[in-house]
């Protein structure tokens, strides 16, 4: 790391931004600059950006402009104004997403991050560069859920999180988890030498998707805030977010609030030991339930004790191929889920097929509140800040054993509130936390 004249550290990296769109989707908001100087709240699409990358370090940025690129140069010029470094690689044929990265073939010889330039976003990158280190791959792409999937791209990867599957959104999917690439990417300099020529190239099928074959592209997945201006819903949407706080406020580094939610009898209907996927449906006004959670700035994470899996009667992947199916169904209603924890334990013996491996005494099946702990650490929460909704004495005593507060659906003299249902259950959190 580097000093700055102001005191703060830099970072010895560059920061690729591709800010030469012309936004044609998003030209009734203005199509007089080029998309990434839009203004929301009187400031650039791209000002933020800078701002962002400023705050974290990142202080040697390069500008990649195309369509009136002048507008862009002009009001930034070499950055100083900003507090940063920007020089600027200029496009005078357009060359898709990606092929103006022939250009920096022997300028970058490290690590790189690289960036739309129409993305609000604020994430802790040092956390993302450190997986992105571990795993070594040729890059790695910053993957969160979103309200829209059916009209992304979707990433499917492995425990260890590489990528095995890139589905596009004409594609034939199935049943999904909601994962789609947000635009942000670290990249080891060695990409560069995929580019032979300086020709059109789309970033995603021409250049990562290929990676995924030899075992080099991995994701980096998070429920921190990246967001694109790809349409006028989403601008709106994003410049209420910005005026909120939610936007800073979903950074890893700050502490998070998070509703965790049991799975059946509270997202989908009861039906017993939830053995095939079939019987899996989600409860009348889930999908509405969880979009509120998600528009308050709360995670939404479901935990679920899972004894199918101890007992023999689901297999993992199974399982699985269950919550691709929930997180499906809620994507149609604009909603998703941060994270998925799960306890495949059952201590009791006895059952024909068991798995003994799953046969024991645990921390986190419920009421212990293990699976609130582990998530609390991997994602910043304050449990004492957070909330448990289920509908049995188990998610009420796991959620006051975790130090959360409780909302059950039904009766318990326990819980902190009572609803009919998981919407009523969200709607009176929100009204006592007094999001709107």
């Amino acid at each position: 790391m580097n000093a700055t004249a102001g005191g703060k550290r830099s970072i010895a990296m560059k920061a690729v931004i591709m800010a030469g769109g012309r936004g044609t989707r998003i030209a009734e908001i203005n199509s007089e600059v080029p998309k990434p100087m839009i203004p929301i709240l009187g400031k650039p699409i791209l000002e933020y950006q800078i701002e962002t990358l400023r705050r974290q370090g990142f202080c040697d940025i390069v500008l990649v402009t195309g369509y009136l690129g002048h507008v862009i140069e002009s009001y930034f010029s070499d950055g100083s104004r900003f507090g940063v470094h920007i020089e600027y690689l200029r496009e005078e044929t357009p060359l898709g997403t990606a092929g103006a990265l022939f250009y920096l073939r022997g300028k970058i010889e490290e690590d790189f991050l690289l960036l739309c330039g129409d993305l609000i976003f604020d994430v802790d990158l040092m956390r993302f560069y450190r997986a992105h280190r571990e795993r070594g791959g040729l890059a790695t792409l910053f993957t969160h859920p979103n309200s829209h999937p059916y009209d992304s791209a979707v990433i499917v990867a492995d425990e260890e999180g590489k990528i095995i599957g890139w589905l596009h959104k004409e594609e034939a999917r199935g049943w999904y988890k909601n994962r789609v690439n947000a635009g942000l990417h670290f990249f080891s300099p060695r990409i560069l030498e995929r580019f032979s020529e300086p020709k059109k190239t789309d970033l995603d099928r021409d250049v990562l998707k290929p990676l995924i074959a030899g075992g080099e592209l991995y994701a980096y997945d998070s429920p921190e805030y990246v967001c694109d201006m790809g349409t006028p819903e989403r601008y709106y949407a994003v410049t209420e977010d910005l005026r909120s706080g939610k936007v800073a406020g979903k950074n890893l580094a700050n502490r998070q609030r998070a509703v965790f939610l049991d799975r059946d009898g509270t997202i989908n209907k009861n039906v017993g030991f939830l053995r095939k996927i079939e019987e899996f449906e989600l409860c009348e006004g889930a999908g509405e339930a969880v979009k509120r959670i998600n528009q308050s700035g709360f995670l939404a994470i479901v935990a679920s004790n899972q004894p199918v899996i101890a007992r023999g009667e689901v297999s993992l992947g199974e399982l699985n191929e269950i919550h691709n199916k929930m997180e499906t169904l809620l994507g149609r209603h604009g909603a998703y889920l941060d994270a998925v924890c799960f306890c495949p334990h059952h201590p009791d013996r006895g059952f024909e097929g068991e798995r003994p491996e799953y046969k024991i005494v645990c921390d986190c099946r419920k009421p212990k509140p293990g699976m609130l702990f582990r998530a609390a650490r991997e994602f910043n929460i304050d449990l004492s800040k957070s909330w448990m909704i289920g509908d049995s004495a188990n998610d009420v005593l796991c959620g006051i054993n975790a130090g959360c507060k409780t909302a059950v659906i039904g009766s318990d003299p326990r819980a902190d509130l009572c609803g009919k249902d998981l919407f009523e259950c969200v709607n009176l959190i929100l009204e006592k936390e007094h999001v709107h």
